[in-house]
């Protein structure tokens, strides 16, 4: 047998008792960091920059409670905008 490439202590213990909890905890906190928009650094120079972020604009332009955002945890795989 081969050993999990996992390590034992990156698994939360109750992940054997649980796996489906240790998996809807894992999608909150990569939904969490998606919400992020790039960490409080960045955030803060959009703001210092007198911008608001892109998630800000839409909050702006919708009515309160009906935007629901498909995809979140998408990666573009194009690196050469522009």
């Amino acid at each position: 047998m081969t050993e999990s490439a996992t390590p034992t202590s990156a698994v939360p213990a109750d992940a054997a008792a649980d796996p489906a909890a240790a998996a809807r905890a894992e999608l909150e906190r990569r939904l969490a960091t998606a919400r992020a928009g790039g960490g409080e650094a960045r955030v803060q120079r959009q703001h210092a920059a007198g911008k608001l972020t892109a998630r800000e604009r839409v909050e702006l332009l919708l009515d309160p409670g009906t935007f629901v955002e498909l995809d979140a945890l998408v990666t573009h795989r194009c690196r050469d905008f522009g």
